[in-house]
């Protein structure tokens, strides 16, 4: 479940909790995959995606940005298109953007530098991925694979970005100061940059440091662009055979990395495996899968948990329309009302909003009967009217009443 909003000027605790209160209240929020060269960034853009982003062998062969959309994993919508059999079945989406590798000294515009940042910049949470496995065949850019070296290098080099930026303002309202009369800045502003600047001198990420609510609200009007405030998912690659073993050496001391710079969640996979067992789906469709799968003591794939743990980062859910033409999932920020979310169905519903006839969806599973119908629900009091004051719920099944005259 997501933090419970805190009261103005309460201290939020440091760590990736803090980190979703940075971020921009929309539907189309993007995960971005980043980063060292080869590690499988674009492999795993690839199977997330079923797209055909170039995966080669040789550092920065992705340079300009990919991005594409996935379909979000749901028993859930899968039951109601069961129930519903609607030609259009359309699940909630998640935007990913994969982007090119970063080397050490990006910050100061190596490799492929401040183009790279700032395409990190565009994105809203970030899939780092790291590199457990050995291979003679896949190229290092550091020539030795150590995955915990790797994570200070990416860490060192956001916050060198950040604190670049962060110093830039300052350095512009100086100048304004001396030149020209200067936009007058708040304590919650002062307050937050100034612990940002130490966090981010210590290659500390910035969402580190703890803030109240209005140093959060003050800091983000002038500076919305901070890298190290960014929610993270930490994927480590590891070879197939650690994979299904569930053991690497590397495991515990990335937990031990992660956990001392300011937690989040820790999700092994393996590329090699993902993409034998998409490779067998693709050929022989469910049931060639899942002999693959028998075939590796029952190890099941992750991408699925990749793609649920992205979407719940960027503080995103969603709610359903169903009927005999269409079952859909619609993307909204968590703590929509419910104008906000009829809106993600066309502006229209949101301008001539009048009310929300719905219901959760564990109530309609348990009294529509099998049937495609809110019969039940109504004559049992689960089907109801709300408000535009109504917060809708992850997974409320969901018919708006509007005025398009408004």
């Amino acid at each position: 479940m997501p933090p419970k909003a805190k009261g103005k000027g309460e201290v939020n605790e440091a760590g990736q909790a803090g980190a979703s209160k940075w971020g921009r209240v929309k539907t189309n929020l993007k995960m971005g995959v980043v980063g060292l060269p080869n590690v499988g960034k674009s492999s795993l853009f690839n199977l997330l995606t079923e797209q055909g982003a170039a995966a080669e062998n040789f550092p920065f062969c992705t340079i300009d940005p990919n991005e594409a959309q996935c379909g979000v994993p749901d028993q859930r919508f899968k039951w109601l298109c069961d129930l519903y059999k609607p030609p259009s079945k359309v699940p909630a989406k998640l935007l990913v953007t994969d982007i090119a590798g970063l080397i050490k000294g990006a910050s100061e515009g190596a490799g492929l530098g401040n183009a790279f940042l700032s395409h990190i910049q565009a994105v809203d949470g970030i899939y780092h991925c790291v590199r457990a496995f050995e291979s003679d065949e896949v190229i290092h850019v550091d020539d030795s694979v150590d995955p915990v070296r790797d994570l200070e290098t990416i860490q060192s080099e956001l916050c060198k970005k950040d604190l670049a930026y962060v110093k830039k303002q300052i350095t512009a309202h100086e100048t304004a100061k001396q030149g020209q009369k200067a936009p007058k800045l708040s304590e919650s502003y002062i307050s937050a940059r100034d612990k940002i600047v130490a966090h981010l001198e210590e290659d500390k990420p910035a969402f580190m440091a703890g803030f109240t609510d209005s140093e959060i609200a003050d800091f983000k009007v002038c500076a919305p662009a901070l890298i190290t405030t960014k929610p993270i998912i930490y994927l480590v690659n590891l070879s197939k055979k650690n994979f299904i073993a569930k053991k690497s050496k590397w495991l515990p001391r990335i937990a031990d990395w992660v956990t001392s710079h300011g937690g989040g969640t820790v999700i092994p996979f393996s590329v090699e495996y993902e993409e034998e067992v998409f490779g067998a789906f693709q050929a022989g469709g469910a049931a060639a899968k899942q002999e693959v799968i028998a075939a590796h003591q029952g190890t099941k794939s992750v991408l699925p948990r990749i793609i649920k743990c992205g979407y719940k980062e960027l503080n995103l859910i969603y709610f359903f329309t169903a009927g005999e033409k269409e079952v859909r999932a619609w993307n909204i920020y968590n703590g929509s009302l419910a104008p906000q979310a009829a809106g993600a169905i066309h502006s229209d519903f949101e301008r001539g909003f009048i009310k929300a006839e719905l219901c959760a969806y564990d109530d309609f599973k348990e009294h529509c009967g099998g049937k495609a119908s809110m019969a039940n629900l109504k004559s049992l009091g689960k089907y109801r009217q709300e408000g535009k004051n109504y917060v809708v719920k992850d997974g409320d099944i969901i018919e708006f009443k509007f005025n398009v005259s408004k």
